[in-house]
C-alpha cells in the first residue's frame, strides 16, 4: 500500500520506519531541509533504540524514503498519516497551527480518493475540522476522509509499542472505510477497536491523563510512606497485585515529563475550561506532579544543610532512560534550582547533554563520564534511571566522591545492597539510610 506521512518527528518517524517494515511503501516528508538531509543519510535526528537501523533497513530496500516536496509526498497516497506537532500554548491548550498548515497542502497536492489518518494528538473536534479545510479546498471529484488514529508510543520503546501494541484506535464517520485501515495494519495482528472520531481523539487524552494521575498518586502514597516509615516499593507491589489497579506505573520518583503527559494533561484540563467544566483531579494530577521536581533538592537541602559552593553530580538529563528527550525533564528542574542554591553543578547524561545544554547553557559542567561527575562530588542526585546507573558499583560513590551522600529520585538501588557500605542514601518512599549506622554496624562486629 502506497503511504505518505506528513511530519519526521517522533511519532512519524516510528510510524514511518515500521510501516516500512511491515510491507509498505512509505514517504516520509518534513518541510525541513536540514532533517529530511539527515534523514537521508541514514541517520535518526533523535535518539529511540533500534530506529536508526530500522531506516537504513528499510531505506536500502526502497520501501522508505523522505522528501520535502509535497507533490512527490502525496501524490498517489492511498492512505496519508498527518504526525506533525501540536505544541503546547501559554494557556496549555494545543497548537494547532501545523495541522492548519498540512491540512492545506495536503488538499492542494492530492489526485486520487485519499484515506487521511491522524496521529497527532489533538483536541476533540479536530479532525472535523481538517475535513472540512480539506473538503473546502481539495479538487471537487475526489473523495477525501478523515480517521483518527492516536498513537500510543512510548519513548525509549516506540518500536516494540508499535509491533506489539495493545490496541488500534481508529474514529470514523463511516464504518466502512475502515477495510483499507484493517487492511494496512493487519501484519500486526492487533486489535482494532472502531468507534466515533469524537471518542477516539479523547481516548488518547484520556489515556495519557490517567497514567499520569496514576504515577502521581504513587508519588503521593511514596510521601507519606517517608512521614510513617513505611516503604513505597512495598506499597507499590501491595496494591499492584490488585488487578483491578495491576503493577504498571506505579514507580515512585521525581515524577512524569517528556512531550506527552504534562502537555496532554494540561490541554485536557484547558480544554475542559473552555467548555466551563473544571477537571479538578487532573488540576491536582499536574500541581503534585510539579511539586515532585523539585523534591531532590529539598532532600538534599535536609540532608546537608546549604547547598552554596557545594559541588553536587546530577546523574542524567533525559526525562526518562533510552531517550535523549529532555522535555519536561525533573532534572532540569533540579539543575536550576540548584545553581539558584549556589551549588557547583557537574551532569552527565549518556545521550542527553547536547539537548540539555540547549536548555542550560554553560551555567552547569557537563561529564562525558559518569566517573569523572562523581570525582569530589559532595552529594549526587539521581535524576534518570539509566540502566548502567543502576548497575553503577555502589564503591564507586564511596571511593569517587568528596563525601559519599547519595539523594536517588529514580530508587535506582536496593536498601539491602547500599547498608553493605558507608553511603548516606535517600530515595523516595523509602527509609533513610545513614552513612553513620554503617560505620557503627562495622565498630560492633570489630568488638564482636
Amino acid at each position: 500500500m502506497k503511504v505518505t506521512v506528513a511530519g519526521a518527528g517522533y511519532v512519524g518517524l516510528v510510524t514511518s520506519a515500521c510501516l516500512a517494515e511491515i510491507g509498505h511503501q512509505v514517504t516520509c516528508i518534513d518541510i525541513q531541509q536540514e532533517k529530511i538531509t539527515m534523514l537521508q543519510s541514514g541517520r535518526s535526528p533523535f535518539y529511540e533504540p533500534g530506529l536508526e537501523s530500522l531506516l537504513e533497513k528499510n531505506m536500502k530496500t526502497k520501501q522508505l524514503q523522505f522528501t520535502t516536496n509535497p507533490h512527490e509526498a502525496y501524490s498517489g497516497a492511498e492512505i496519508i498519516f498527518i504526525t506533525v506537532g501540536t505544541p503546547e500554548k501559554h494557556d496549555g491548550s494545543a497548537d494547532l497551527k501545523y495541522i492548519h498548515v498540512v491540512s492545506h497542502t495536503i488538499a492542494h497536492y492530492i489526485d486520487q480518493d485519499t484515506i487521511i489518518c491522524t496521529k497527532s494528538t489533538v483536541p476533540v473536534g479536530t479532525n472535523e475540522l481538517i475535513q472540512h479545510i480539506i473538503e473546502s479546498r481539495k479538487p471537487p471529484n475526489l473523495c477525501v476522509e478523515v480517521v483518527a488514529n492516536p498513537e500510543f508510543l512510548r519513548e525509549g520503546s516506540a518500536i516494540v509499542d508499535f509491533f506489539h501494541g495493545d490496541r488500534i484506535i481508529i474514529g470514523t464517520r463511516q464504518a466502512d472505510l475502515t477495510d483499507k485501515i484493517e487492511q494496512l495494519y493487519r501484519p500486526l495482528q492487533i486489535p482494532i477497536f472502531i468507534t466515533d472520531i469524537r471518542s477516539a481523539e479523547l481516548i488518547k487524552y484520556a489515556s495519557n491523563a490517567f497514567l499520569a494521575t496514576k504515577i502521581s498518586f504513587i508519588n503521593e502514597m511514596a510521601n507519606i510512606c517517608e512521614k510513617i516509615g513505611a516503604n513505597i516499593d512495598e506499597v507499590a507491589y501491595g496494591i499492584g497485585q490488585d488487578k483491578r489497579i495491576g503493577p504498571h506505573f506505579l514507580k515512585a520518583g521525581l515524577g512524569y515529563g517528556g512531550s506527552c503527559f504534562p502537555k496532554d494533561t494540561k490541554a485536557l484540563v484547558q480544554f475542559g475550561t473552555d467548555r466551563k467544566h473544571q477537571l479538578e483531579l487532573l488540576e491536582a494530577v499536574i500541581q503534585i506532579n510539579n511539586r515532585q521536581h523539585s523534591l531532590a533538592v529539598k532532600m538534599a537541602q535536609q540532608t546537608i544543610g546549604s547547598l552554596h559552593g557545594k559541588k553536587v553530580a546530577l546523574l542524567g538529563l533525559a526525562f526518562k532512560a533510552d531517550t535523549d528527550d529532555v522535555r519536561e525533564s525533573a532534572a532540569l528542574t533540579i539543575a536550576k534550582e540548584l545553581l539558584e542554591a549556589g551549588a557547583i553543578v557537574t551532569a552527565y547524561d549518556p545521550i542527553a547533554l547536547a539537548n540539555a545544554q540547549k536548555i542550560l547553557g554553560n551555567e552547569i559542567k557537563y561529564a562525558q563520564d559518569i566517573h569523572k561527575a562523581l570525582t569530589g562530588a559532595d552529594l549526587v542526585i539521581i535524576a534518570t534511571d539509566w540502566e548502567h546507573i543502576k548497575l553503577l558499583p555502589l564503591e564507586m560513590y564511596v571511593t569517587n566522591m568528596s563525601e559519599p551522600i547519595v539523594i536517588d529520585g529514580r530508587n535506582c538501588y536496593s536498601l539491602e545492597a547500599i547498608r553493605r557500605y558507608p553511603i548516606t542514601y535517600r530515595s523516595i518512599g523509602r527509609p533513610t539510610i545513614w552513612k553513620e549506622d554503617y560505620l557503627k554496624g562495622t565498630q560492633h562486629d570489630e568488638m564482636d
